[in-house]
């Protein structure tokens, strides 16, 4: 029977290689680490058909002679431990790959990945050690209602302003920008009212998620709110109401109620997807359009002296408001940047995870 060598797929973790050889219904198998080389030999159906296979590898770094290894119907799997734990810039000690050796795709990570996939099962050990030896909360159940209800509020909140907008838009058209606010103002004041629970719920440890994030959105919401939008009659009839008023409801239309499904333990994929996938466009959109009316409402804090700082008549009448307009502008954009990679590195652990769990 004629030995040759089958195609053998490679990948790593900071502590271990992983090695998949392509052999279907793999027997009389042996493999063995001696003085640093994986010595493979074993027969089955390969690329060239039912064959011995076999091959030798160097690896780059001292391992563990202690090897792992299981056949299935389709591959052989072999895990190697690493001698130390550290990342590797290739497999073997030749520099030039052997031919027969190429990336196994389906379990690749690049340095940085790896080391966040290890800090997650390291986050994961330590919780699972720490509610172990924690109590469980008597008040769980009382807390995941509370928050279940507070979502809920806020999404048929939400969605009342986000359906009512709509309907006026299909049938006012553009003259539905203009008295955008008379018409909503009312429920969207309570809904960013309510709002400030969220930056006071991970400060009393009742939700895992940062307190910075929350900061910034619901107080640069009811900033423009509040200060921008409804202490200026100018401003409220203008059509950059409405595009401020619509992108915040279509984020939070999603955003709520995965929250809420959340608190019962609950996920629908779709909605999954959505929550974080539909702020990657709406939420840039939505800080440009309050931008925009920051922008707008600076000529108005000018002309009537609203806000603005008396001053010694030494040095001048007033300090205008729109000086600290400008800033929040500054602000507004770093806000912008501080969140959208938050809400990123989210997205990414999420579905990075779910698709390890599918592997």
């Amino acid at each position: 029977m004629q030995t040759l060598t089958p195609h053998v797929f490679w990948a790593q973790r900071h502590g271990e290689i992983y090695l998949r050889v392509e052999i279907s219904d793999a027997k009389n198998l042996d493999i063995s680490v001696q003085e640093n080389i994986l010595h493979f030999r074993g027969q089955g159906h390969g690329a060239k058909g039912e064959n011995e296979y076999e091959f030798s590898l160097e690896f780059l770094k001292p391992v563990k002679p202690e090897i792992k290894h299981k056949s299935t119907q389709r591959q052989v799997n072999i895990t190697v431990r690493k001698q130390e734990h550290r990342w590797w810039d290739r497999l073997t000690m030749q520099e030039k790959k052997p031919l027969f050796l190429a990336p196994d795709f389906d379990r690749w990570l690049d340095e940085s990945d790896a080391e966040m996939e290890l800090k997650e099962k390291e986050e994961k050990i330590n919780k699972l050690s720490i509610e172990s030896r924690t109590p469980k909360d008597p008040y769980l159940g009382l807390k995941k209602g509370y928050l279940f209800m507070y979502n809920l509020v806020q999404f048929l909140g939400f969605s009342w302003i986000f359906v009512n907008m709509t309907v006026r838009l299909f049938i006012l058209g553009q003259d539905s920008f203009y008295d955008t606010f008379h018409t909503i103002a009312d429920v969207m004041y309570f809904c960013q009212m309510l709002a400030v629970i969220e930056v006071i719920n991970p400060a009393l440890g009742l939700v895992k998620t940062g307190l910075m994030p929350a900061f910034i959105q619901v107080t640069g919401r009811n900033f423009i709110l509040f200060v921008i939008i409804g202490s200026l009659e100018e401003m409220q009839n203008k059509p950059v109401v409405f595009f401020v008023f619509y992108l915040w409801s279509a984020i939070e239309i999603f955003r709520y109620p995965f929250y809420m499904l959340a608190c019962i333990d609950t996920e629908w994929k779709a909605l999954t997807w959505l929550r974080y996938t539909i702020w990657m466009p709406l939420y840039p959109f939505g800080v440009l359009a309050e931008a925009v009316a920051v922008i707008q409402s600076i000529p108005i804090f000018d002309e009537s002296k609203f806000l603005s700082i008396r001053l010694p008549e030494a040095m001048g009448s007033s300090l205008s408001f729109s000086y600290v307009l400008q800033l929040y502008l500054l602000l507004m954009f770093l806000g912008l940047f501080f969140n959208f990679r938050h809400l990123y590195k989210l997205r990414r652990r999420k579905f990075r995870t779910k698709k390890r769990k599918a592997n």
